[in-house]
């Protein structure tokens, strides 16, 4: 049994120490895609162990590759070059890289495969990527527009051009760059719309395919050219998680302290790194943050511009509505549980009235993290300055960042749980 809450003491001092973000999610989840995609045996170092990579795994594991786990950071993958069909459905949690990944892949798959997940990812969109799927004469369906998602594979596309909406997630856009590649003929993945989404995810998604083999090729500002190279097994690590160094960064500058990540922030290549020039900036955020580059770092942003000089206002952010929970409803109704009014919605804008003297306070307040670690570890920093901040459902930290409560122990934060 989990715990039902966690009551986050301030520790009234600066937070010093060593502590290390978990591997990346976003480059672990492709990095195992790939391996399982790939002939030969992979080693990935570096790697996250969470609820969302386990799920990735084990569906690769149901078609057919071999994962071994010698260590806490290490997968061993080894794959024949093709994916099998899976006798049962892939169950896949809440894990929307993982969902979104797989149901391209599965194209590959000669046979059916059916992608779903818990009530959560029942909620969230995939019809776009469908849609894309069966432009290419791929067998697809989604009767709701979300998972459950049935795919019968061949491995052959009817179409050597695929485009898709680029503003809705780039996960849909890496999810037909990762599969092209081992098709039966090149690809063009054509992004379409007037706002393309995080294309950092995009970049980091084509480095992860050229480590294992693809050739993939930029030819416009919107087209990516895929060959139909397959893959070939590879030495791959894996950089720490810069959606999770957000936390230590922002603990960092609230508290005054020094936190030692191991990894200099200049040296990440996930887009949500961004974030670490805005919150050095801190308590002097700009006025206005476009979080439509780094998203998954608005979170910690939010929590953060509470305590800031000025008011904050979040722009680019409408698809944050439609990840594990509507992050613009949670982070609104979060702070306002804090103190009324703190956070408030404008269409799909989040404006934070900050206030400095907030720190200091006992303001209790129950937040409801519905289930979303990115609530949840980023309310903890309202904790680390606001006597009386509880987390509903803590554990919910465990799809990414496991350690997360004790990481935050070690330099210094206590519970009453």
């Amino acid at each position: 049994m989990g715990r039902a809450k966690l009551t986050i003491i301030p520790p009234g001092k600066p937070l010093t120490g060593r502590a290390m973000p978990p591997g990346s999610k976003s480059i672990t989840n492709r990095a195992l895609l790939l391996a399982g995609l790939a002939k030969g045996t992979s080693r990935l170092t570096g790697a996250l162990k969470s609820d969302d990579t386990r799920y990735m795994a084990e569906a690769l594991r149901a078609m057919g590759v071999t994962i071994d786990e010698p260590d806490d950071t290490t997968f061993i993958v080894t794959g024949s070059g093709k994916l099998q069909p899976a006798t049962e459905p892939l169950f896949l949690g809440n894990a929307g890289t993982a969902t979104r990944f797989l149901t391209a892949a599965a194209a590959l798959v000669d046979g059916k495969v059916v992608v779903d997940g818990d009530a959560h990812m029942r909620k969230r969109p995939i019809g776009p990527l469908v849609d894309a799927l069966r432009s290419l004469g791929i067998d697809a369906i989604a009767e709701t527009g979300c998972p459950p998602v049935t795919i019968n594979g061949t491995g052959r596309f009817e179409a050597s051009r695929v485009q898709i909406d680029g503003g809705l997630s780039s996960q849909y856009v890496s999810a037909l760059l990762m599969m092209a590649a081992g098709g039966d003929r090149p690809v063009d993945v054509e992004l379409l719309g007037e706002h393309i989404g995080a294309l950092g995810y995009i970049d980091l998604t084509v480095a992860a395919m050229r480590a294992f083999g693809a050739k993939v090729e930029r030819t416009s500002p919107v087209t990516w050219r895929v060959e139909p190279t397959g893959y070939h097994a590879a030495d791959f690590l894996i950089e720490p998680d810069a959606s999770a160094a957000t936390y230590l960064w922002a603990a960092e500058v609230l508290t005054g302290g020094k936190i030692d990540l191991g990894t200099p922030a200049t040296e990440f290549s996930q887009p949500d790194a961004r974030a670490y020039d805005l919150i050095s900036q801190f308590p002097h955020l700009p006025a206005v943050i476009d979080g439509s580059q780094m998203q998954d770092a608005i979170p910690t942003l939010a929590v953060l511009a509470a305590f800031n000089e000025t008011p904050v206002r979040f722009v680019g952010i409408a698809n944050l509505r439609v990840k594990e929970c509507d992050r613009v409803r949670a982070l609104s109704s979060g702070l306002s549980r804090i103190v009324p009014g703190l956070g408030t919605e404008e269409g799909d804008d989040l404006i934070v009235a900050s206030d400095p003297s907030l720190a200091g306070k006992v303001l209790p307040a129950e937040i409801d993290s519905f289930a979303d670690h990115r609530i949840a570890m980023s309310f903890a920093l309202a904790g680390l300055k606001i006597g009386g901040i509880t987390i509903l459902d803590p554990d919910c930290v465990a799809k990414t960042f496991p350690a997360y409560w004790r990481v935050l122990a070690s330099l210094g934060v206590a519970y009453d749980d």
